[in-house]
């Protein structure tokens, strides 16, 4: 398998924390969405979306990191990152889509790249932009799980192994931080960074150890 990556783009990081997790051999394939590789003709052959990640399996190209993630889960049951319950399954997926649906798709480098340059937004009104949509999901996704830990105690968002909803939030943690963020309302989720931070599958997919 072949991932079209970019280093700092969180849907691609949560895909590089399940291959780690599940132990999977892929290769790198960096796409830089700063010198806007992913508008290339090439790479539109690949994903007419222009975003990454992009898959690159022995069936053909897969999309959405959400997708992707299932598919690897499906298919290499090993460290399974969904539970079997229906209605625990239902609510970890609840978790990852407040992030994949409510954050990412609205705070993304081209939306913010739209907004200053066919907007004119300036860089201070782009960083509340930017803040207003982290806090109001991040605020949700702290009342949903906090709840569910205090009828359920456990070290990740959904239980006492990683999750597609702890794949999901590390990446919006991290980027939360990168734009200076005050993360001190949402103690448990840092607290389920911390310990997802302490395995080493989370360590090998932060942006730091990635090719630029």
């Amino acid at each position: 398998m072949t991932l079209y990556d970019y280093f700092r783009s969180s849907a691609a990081y949560r895909v590089r924390i399940a291959l780690n997790l599940k132990g999977l051999q892929c290769q790198s394939h960096p796409v830089s969405l700063v010198e806007q590789e992913q508008q290339t003709p090439a790479y539109q052959a690949i994903n007419p979306s222009q975003l990454v990640p992009t898959l690159e399996t022995e069936h053909g190209y897969l999309s959405q990191s959400l997708a992707i993630i299932e598919y690897l889960d499906e298919c290499y049951p090993q460290s399974p990152l969904l539970p079997s319950d229906p209605w625990q399954k239902a609510q970890c997926r609840e978790l990852a889509l407040i992030v994949a649906c409510d954050i990412h798709p609205v705070n993304n480098l081209r939306v913010l790249n739209y907004l200053t340059g066919e907007l004119n937004v300036s860089p201070d009104d782009k960083l509340v932009w930017y803040h207003h949509w982290l806090k109001a999901g991040l605020a949700a996704l702290e009342a949903r799980v906090a709840s569910r830990h205090q009828q359920h105690p456990s070290a990740f968002c959904c239980g006492n192994t990683p999750s597609l909803a702890d794949l999901c939030l590390i990446p919006q943690l991290y980027n939360a931080r990168r734009f200076e963020l005050d993360l001190s309302p949402y103690p448990t989720l840092v607290r389920i960074d911390e310990t997802c931070q302490a395995l080493e599958a989370f360590r090998q997919a932060h942006p730091d150890n990635q090719a630029k």
